[in-house]
């Protein structure tokens, strides 16, 4: 497994990011609270099957460049669209969580001949979900982000809002220290933080217009077995948002799946592929 960070410029940003194997691109975006470490017991497993697993840090996440402003899901979109190209590819797999995956579905939505397949985590195609009061009480964060000195609360005690947050979305989860150190890492500088905390302050959840287009591109969508929040009813529900096949795997875990069984993750992930 490669640990040397090298970077790219692309959509008027410089990213760093990690990548392992040579042959088609597999493009993995992280989520919050993460970074390009999520991937790193998948991205060697991925390069082992001949592929080239690129993993980067998202926009404002160090060592990426900050942005200039507040990130929407758009620019997410761009910026993985962008980095196909600046990695010299015309075409990649999206592998996306959490923001990671939202940013992957709105890709799919405004590029999909770029897209060639589409493997989400943890959240259901944006258009489709129906917000009840219990799911609003599971992303109260949500709201709470969007408030003057989010980020300055999240970082008290040594970053005390963090394994908070992983097990209200994985309950069944107790990551030991060093799978939180590379957040605590990137987050250490304060701008980061708050770029990272800019994506909840754009957050809008009425769908944009692209979220309102089925998506084309073939796509799994990876179902936490034990999220509090979305299950796989969530999923399946869903299904009317595409043309293409598209597939819920189930699995064991909760929001973050793909780090609490890691392997299992990896597994279902290469059947796919």
């Amino acid at each position: 497994m490669s640990s040397d960070i090298q970077y790219v410029d692309a959509n008027g940003l410089r990213f760093a990011y990690l990548e392992d194997g040579r042959g088609p691109l597999v493009l993995l975006l992280h989520g919050f609270p993460d970074t390009a470490h999520s991937w790193d017991h998948a991205r060697p497993r991925i390069a082992a099957k001949g592929y080239r697993a690129v993993s980067p840090w998202l926009r404002g996440y160090a060592p990426t460049a900050l942005p200039e402003r507040d990130t929407d899901i758009e620019t997410l979109a761009r910026d993985a669209l962008e980095l196909i190209e600046a990695l010299g590819e015309t075409t990649a797999v999206l592998v996306g969580h959490d923001w990671g995956a939202a940013a992957a579905y709105a890709a799919a939505a405004l590029a999909p001949t770029r897209v060639s397949k589409l493997v989400t985590i943890g959240i259901p195609h944006p258009g489709a979900v129906q917000w009840t009061p219990s799911k609003v009480w599971g992303v109260r964060h949500f709201f709470a982000y969007k408030l003057p000195g989010a980020a300055r609360r999240f970082s008290n005690n040594d970053f005390a809002a963090l394994p908070v947050i992983y097990k209200r979305w994985s309950p069944l989860w107790s990551p030991p220290a060093d799978e939180l150190a590379p957040v605590r890492e990137a987050f250490a500088e304060p701008a980061s933080l708050d770029a990272a905390i800019g994506y909840y302050r754009q957050l809008r959840l009425r769908p944009q217009s692209f979220f309102r287009t089925p998506i084309e591109v073939p796509t799994i969508a990876f179902a936490g077995l034990d999220d509090p929040i979305v299950g796989p009813a969530d999923f399946a529900g869903a299904r009317r948002m595409f043309k293409a096949d598209y597939i819920v795997e189930e699995m064991r875990g909760g929001h973050f799946m793909h780090r609490e069984h890691p392997d299992e993750f990896a597994t279902k992930l290469l059947a796919h592929l």
